[in-house]
């Protein structure tokens, strides 16, 4: 294959790279993200944009560094650097293995370590990974915000070579990690005061959201630095990426899916109120855009819960974005938003929780928020609002709990409150009532 860029540019890019301080452990939130210890497969770092892949690819490297290793052994390299349009994977091997001839020892059992940050912009990257995996003298880390593109080549050209690991913005307790007030016991053994001042953050966390840059901005500028983040996703990776003849049709999908979280959703209604608005586009059009809004991490769409894959395909679908601090920037009718903020908090961390999420139906039209599966538990039918003092949404809520577990002898089910304190009324069997701070700080609440 022929490379296309010259050697003083990736020789200048290696030395930037080599160069380049990684920030001391202390700068860098520790996240609660397993990565697998594999040396001889790839690990695929997906997520959506600025949710922190960049700085989890450095502390990994400063992990290494203080167990022990050189601090040149390790080549971090951001593909996404305008020197760099063109590249093909022939010049990237060809600078990794520059890298590896630099080595003091030059030895090649001498291990060394690459991270290759937005990967999928090199065509014909699996390949070159898939060399150097088979060398075995270098590990491998990539990552990405795209899903799709990723997990088509780890299924692939990686099948069996590959591990991924996705990056979420921060949970609730990572929130608390990064500025300096996470608790480091369980809810339970928490003191009054303890319990007030999660709750409080609780409150905060639910208008500010898990990005990470978020978390520190002044309010009045934290709606332009979210709003960013939209803009460059829906440019670089759906419009860009995919080439998108229609981009008013994909920023209105766009814009009526964040600014109607939990809401049902169906292509077919967008389909007839699009062309009522005197806007041509298929229905096979709006069905790949919402794809790929997906695909770059934006919005997580939530089937039905059946075993039928028809029902699922026929029903409407909810649809959640990946952080709960973009619902205000959308929300055009002055509606509160903490009840959809915590119903799409409680979506992706039972998504970061491994879980399969739907929603649920019954008779009469009763609708469960979220069913939560894995592979070893029963399912658990899961209930989420503020809170349940009013006698109305006691009734719709429990009502519906009771009923669908009627339904599923072998399923349990959870009611999710922002309101810390018990509810009044007994629950009904096999239901039981957690408060949301708990449920987000215990894994196991």
């Amino acid at each position: 294959m022929a490379r296309t860029i010259a050697n003083e540019l990736l020789e200048q890019k290696l030395a930037e790279s080599l160069a380049a301080r990684h920030p001391a452990r202390t700068a860098r939130t520790a996240r609660d993200v397993r990565v697998p210890d594999m040396p001889e497969k790839a690990v695929a770092v997906i997520g959506v944009r600025r949710a922190g892949k960049t700085s989890l690819m450095h502390r990994l490297i400063q992990e290494r560094i203080a167990a022990g290793d050189e601090p040149t052994t390790h080549l971090l390299l951001s593909l996404e650097d305008e020197r760099l349009v063109g590249m093909t994977a022939a010049d990237l091997g060809w600078l990794i293995d520059e890298h590896r001839r630099r080595q003091p020892t030059h030895s090649d059992d001498r291990q060394v370590s690459v991270y290759l940050d937005e990967i999928q912009l090199v065509e014909g990257w699996a390949t070159l990974v898939r060399r150097l995996l088979d060398a075995r003298a270098t590990r491998v880390f990539v990552s990405g915000s795209s899903a799709k593109l990723l997990s088509r080549e780890i299924g692939t050209s990686l099948r069996g070579r590959a591990m991924e690991v996705v990056v979420y913005p921060f949970s609730f307790r990572e929130a608390l990690r990064h500025v300096g007030r996470e608790p480091m016991q369980r809810w339970a053994a928490l003191t009054p005061d303890a319990r007030a001042e999660v709750q409080r953050a609780l409150h905060g966390y639910l208008h500010t959201g898990g990005f990470p840059e978020a978390q520190t901005v002044d309010a009045r500028d934290r709606g332009a630095l979210l709003r960013s983040y939209v803009d460059v996703m829906v440019l670089r990776d759906v419009i860009d990426r995919h080439a998108v003849s229609n981009p008013e049709a994909l920023r209105r999908l766009q814009r009526h899916l964040l600014s109607n979280p939990a809401a049902r959703f169906s292509v077919s209604k967008m389909y007839n109120d699009f062309r009522s608005q005197g806007l041509t586009v298929s229905k096979d059009t709006l069905y790949a855009y919402l794809a790929h809004l997906e695909d770059a991490f934006l919005v997580r769409p939530t089937s039905l819960f059946t075993a039928s894959d028809r029902q699922r395909a026929v029903n409407p679908r909810n649809s959640y974005p990946i952080d709960h601090g973009l619902i205000p920037l959308y929300e055009r009718a002055g509606r509160e938003s903490t009840g959809h903020a915590l119903e799409a908090l409680v979506r992706i961390e039972l998504e970061r929780r491994g879980c399969t999420v739907s929603w649920a139906r019954g008779e009469g039209d009763v609708e469960v928020d979220f069913v939560a599966e894995n592979a070893s538990a029963a399912p658990t039918f899961i209930q989420v609002c503020v809170d349940v003092s009013a006698e109305a949404t006691w009734h719709r809520e429990v009502r519906a709990l009771e009923q669908l577990l009627a339904d599923h002898p072998h399923a349990l089910g959870l009611l999710l409150t922002l309101d810390a304190a018990p509810p009044a009324r007994p629950l009904p069997p096999r239901v039981r009532w957690c408060s949301a701070a708990e449920w987000l700080l215990d894994q196991n609440a």
